[in-house]
């Protein structure tokens, strides 16, 4: 379903724009969705929304019988925000260990806090850190939007499939031309 309007307060939430994440193969190029995010970052911002920016520094806690990753091999910066998202003191910061935002973190209190009711979510991957999060929001009660052109996966086939049948039935979607066109208006 597209989107049909903005809430007074929504916010933006960008899931695992991070140098290590951004380096990955990916279906569409890590730097179009990090230009998309980071305009539409700063267009929350002007307009005195929140803007909360979303990175993960560990896998989570539990299962150990599937492989994981080998974090040592990692650069010692992976975890870091890459820069073009200009990071700003009113943002709120969220590292995670799981794969969804919400889990184990202060994201619901703190959209809770400044009375947020609708949520644009932009990142990577597609189907782990923002379709996980994306549910998460729904069952919270938020107004959900997946800003399409701003997310991406590992695999196109993938990404396509959660874009047109699984996030559908949780959210609204739309592109970043349109939200930079709502928030203008």
């Amino acid at each position: 379903m597209p989107l049909t309007q903005l809430d007074p307060i929504a916010a933006l939430i960008v899931i695992d724009l991070q140098k290590g994440i951004v380096a990955f193969p990916l279906a569409h190029p890590s730097a179009d969705i990090v230009s998309r995010s980071a305009q539409l970052a700063a267009a929350f911002r002007a307009r005195k929304l929140p803007v909360a920016l979303v990175n993960v520094s560990a896998p989570a806690p539990g299962r150990t019988d599937h492989p994981r990753p080998n974090l040592a091999a990692f650069p010692p910066d992976w975890t870091d925000l890459v820069p073009e998202l200009n990071a700003q003191p009113t943002d709120i910061l969220i590292t995670k260990q799981r794969v969804g935002a919400f889990i184990g973190t202060q994201l619901h209190e703190e959209l809770q806090r400044r009375n947020v009711t609708q949520l644009f979510f932009t990142g990577i991957a597609t189907t782990a850190g923002v379709e996980t999060s994306v549910r998460s929001a729904a069952d919270h009660g938020y107004n959900v939007v997946i800003v399409t052109d701003a997310t991406t996966d590992r695999d196109l086939q993938s990404h396509n499939h959660a874009i047109e049948k699984v996030l559908p039935r949780f959210a609204e979607t739309t592109t970043t031309e349109a939200v930079l066109a709502m928030l203008n208006a």
